[in-house]
């Protein structure tokens, strides 16, 4: 490491006075774009670029806003008035932006999120926005699937999920092995969809599986 890479890095840490959550502050993170984009052999100086740390920042709140939501706190209000409607509630193809944890780049996918109620259902808004709480993170497609399979099953304690995602991994198509139109495809079945293949077999026909 040359000296003015150790003083750029001196100047981030420096600058680095935390958030009241931990994270470090906004300039941190305007110089830590800036140092990238000299990293990337560019002027950050120059006028096209200029604006672009706080473009990328502001992006980052929005990309990353997942880590400020509280997944459980957005199933905590149910409904009992059903009358008795115990069958399959399914939402199909919730788009999503997630990134990658290995490598920053876009996962862009939609996921369809169904459980059996056991007494009470959940406003149908809630399983979306369960779904952009853990996308809006840096992920791996395994980890989310689980995630909200998992936490729709703790809080609604319902007779069964399914959740399956489908999605294009950036890091595979612009990098790496560079190969275009594949998608990764992820389930979790727990309770009923997971032991009695025709519930299985239901949920698969209405996503057209």
């Amino acid at each position: 490491m040359n000296a003015p890479e150790r003083q750029i890095i001196t100047s981030v840490i420096e600058n680095a006075s935390a958030e009241g959550d931990g994270r470090p502050s906004r300039d941190a993170a305007l110089d830590a774009v800036r140092t990238l984009l000299a990293y990337a052999g560019d002027d950050p100086d120059r006028e096209g670029l200029l604006d672009t740390p706080d473009r990328v920042v502001r992006s980052y709140d929005e990309f990353f806003g997942g880590y400020a939501e509280d997944p459980e706190s957005l199933l905590a209000r149910t409904f009992s008035e059903t009358d008795g409607y115990d069958e399959i509630v399914l939402l199909r193809n919730i788009g999503f932006v997630s990134h990658c944890e290995h490598h920053m780049a876009p996962i862009i996918g939609h996921a369809h999120v169904a459980y059996l109620p056991n007494s009470r259902v959940v406003g149908i808004s809630k399983l979306a926005r369960i779904v952009e709480a853990y996308a809006r993170r840096l992920q791996i497609q395994e980890k989310m699937t689980a995630q909200i399979a998992n936490i729709i099953d703790e809080i609604l304690q319902p007779r069964g999920v399914a959740v399956v995602i489908e999605a294009a991994h950036q890091c595979m198509s612009t990098r790496g092995v560079n190969k275009t139109g594949v998608d990764m495809v992820t389930s979790r079945m727990l309770g009923a969809f997971r032991d009695n293949p025709a519930t299985r077999q239901e949920f698969l026909s209405m996503i057209g599986k």
